[in-house]
Parts: C-alpha cells; structure tokens; sequence
C-alpha cells in the first residue's frame, strides 16, 4: 500500500510502499552530510523511493539536476510519481537500472554521486525478497558499486556512501582501489557512548591522500 507522506524539508512530499522497503534515518544522515556546489549535477545510487536525492536538492541551493538509479521496477515508478508529486520533472530524471547496467552516456557525468546501499552480507529467509534486495549484497557488491561511482563521476567529484562502521577498512580500501580517495569519515552511533554501528564516508575521484576523520554523530532515531 502507497502513502503519501510529508518530507520535513522545503514542503516536499515523498510516496513510500508500505510492501516494500522503507528508507530509514540513515538516509537522511546521508542527505545532510555534504552541502551542494554551485551546478551539482547529482545521481542518487540505490535510491530506492528516492528519498536521499529529494532530501539533498530540497536542503541545498545550487543543486541543477539530480538523477535517481534504481533496480527495482516498483521503487523506481513510485519515485518517478514522487517526483511528480513535487513538479520536480524539470529537475530530476528516474532511471530503472541496475548501477552496474548505468548506460555509457552517464560515464563523467555526475559531480556527486550519494548511495545507500545494501552492505549486510548474507542471504535472506521469509518472504521479503524486495526488502532483502535494499539490506543485502544479493545484486550489488561493493567493488561493483565503486567501480560505477568512479566512472560516473568527473574527475574531482564526490562521492559519499554510508555503510556498516566494521567494514570501514574494505570500504576504504575499495574506494582507493578505483581511485576514490577518502576525504572525511563521520562515525554513527545510536546513543552517546555507544559503539558506532555505522559511518558516513566522502571520497574525491582523483583526489590527494589525507582524510578527517570527524567526532561521533549520535542519531537518536537508530538508538530508540
């Protein structure tokens, strides 16, 4: 069942399926973490309802298009009438994909490109096969993922994921390995105190050795 839901930022409304995956706080976390250049021409990988690309171009000014990749046909439609919903056409472009499957004419064409991707290992039980599409690497690994993103992106572009704080060494040595040097890593925990369960991590296609590693972030939404 779709419901139409208020997105708290720029009086955007955004559609979920309460049958298939809904965006969490994480997403959000992601949206809010880098702030948009003057012309950003943005792709949201894995996007799901399409909720991190709305939430970036809704909080940022200078955002010129933003672009949605996602596999499954039901999320893809859902955000393209999101996108509607919002009289956005002019600004975003949805596209039914897989990101390994990103036609050619994308290659260097984004200056940002944001993911939350499915990064728990492992199969699935029941009969959630769509949701365990969005949690899971059944269809997109890692490597797979920035090997897409370092050919999407111009050189000098960004690149910002979030994904499970232990696999933060793989993560960055996959990111280097296509040429995506970590530039800030933002640990996520649940309460103050915690141990991070998550990270946030900004990566330059071309870009000089040196990363920040920033204070905790504490989301109180994943800790209640």
């Amino acid at each position: 069942m779709q419901v139409e839901e208020e997105l708290l930022i720029g009086g955007y409304r955004i559609l979920q399926d309460t049958q298939l995956y809904r965006f969490t706080s994480d997403a959000v976390l992601l949206a809010r973490f880098l702030k948009a250049k003057r012309g950003e021409r943005v792709a949201d990988f894995c996007s799901g309802s399409g909720i991190v690309g709305l939430h970036f171009y809704a909080g940022n000014r200078g955002v010129e298009h933003v672009t949605l990749f996602e596999m499954q046909p039901e999320l893809a439609h859902m955000s393209g009438r999101t996108v509607a919903l919002n009289h956005l056409e002019e600004r975003f472009t949805v596209e039914n994909v897989r990101v390994q499957d990103i036609p050619a004419r994308y290659t260097e064409a984004f200056s940002l490109i944001l993911c939350n991707p499915p990064y728990e290992r492992g199969g699935f039980t029941g009969k959630d096969a769509r949701k365990a599409m969005c949690r899971k690497e059944l269809f997109l690994t890692l490597d797979e993922l920035c090997a897409a993103a370092s050919r999407c992106l111009k050189f000098g572009g960004r690149f910002a994921l979030v994904h499970r704080a232990d696999r933060l060494s793989e993560v960055v040595y996959t990111l280097r390995a296509h040429a995506l040097e970590p530039k800030k890593i933002v640990p996520v925990a649940g309460k103050k105190g915690a141990k991070p369960y998550a990270v946030l991590v900004a990566a330059v296609k071309g870009g000089k050795p040196g990363t920040e590693l920033a204070p905790v972030l504490v989301n109180e939404k994943e800790g209640t």
